[in-house]
C-alpha cells in the first residue's frame, strides 16, 4: 500500500503541495516567527512554497497573519525574506 503523502496549503499562492516541497514558518510560544527548516519544532506552523514569490504574496494578502491570528511586524517579513534568499541560493 502507498503511504499517504502529507499535503499542506501554501499561505501565499494557496496551492496544495507535499510537505517536503514546502518551507514551514513557525510561531513560537513567545510569539516569535521563525523559519523551521527541520519541520519538527514545536509551535503553530504555516507553510509556504520555497519561492520568494509566495512569501511576497503571503505578505501582501496577510496569509501568515491569518494563520497565526496575530499581526506580524514588517521586520519579521524582512528577516524571512533574507532567510529565504539563503535557502534558494543553496
Amino acid at each position: 500500500m502507498n503511504k499517504k503523502v502529507p499535503m499542506r496549503q501554501c499561505v501565499g499562492c494557496g496551492e496544495m503541495k507535499s510537505k517536503k516541497e514546502m518551507m514551514r514558518v513557525l510561531k513560537t510560544a513567545e510569539d516569535g516567527i521563525v523559519l523551521d527548516v527541520t519541520g519538527k519544532k514545536n509551535g503553530r506552523g504555516a507553510y509556504l512554497c520555497i519561492s520568494e514569490e509566495c512569501l511576497k504574496k503571503a505578505r501582501k494578502s496577510k496569509g501568515l497573519e491569518r494563520s497565526f491570528k496575530m499581526s506580524i511586524p514588517e521586520e519579521v517579513y524582512d528577516v524571512l525574506e533574507k532567510e529565504f534568499k539563503q535557502i534558494e541560493a543553496k
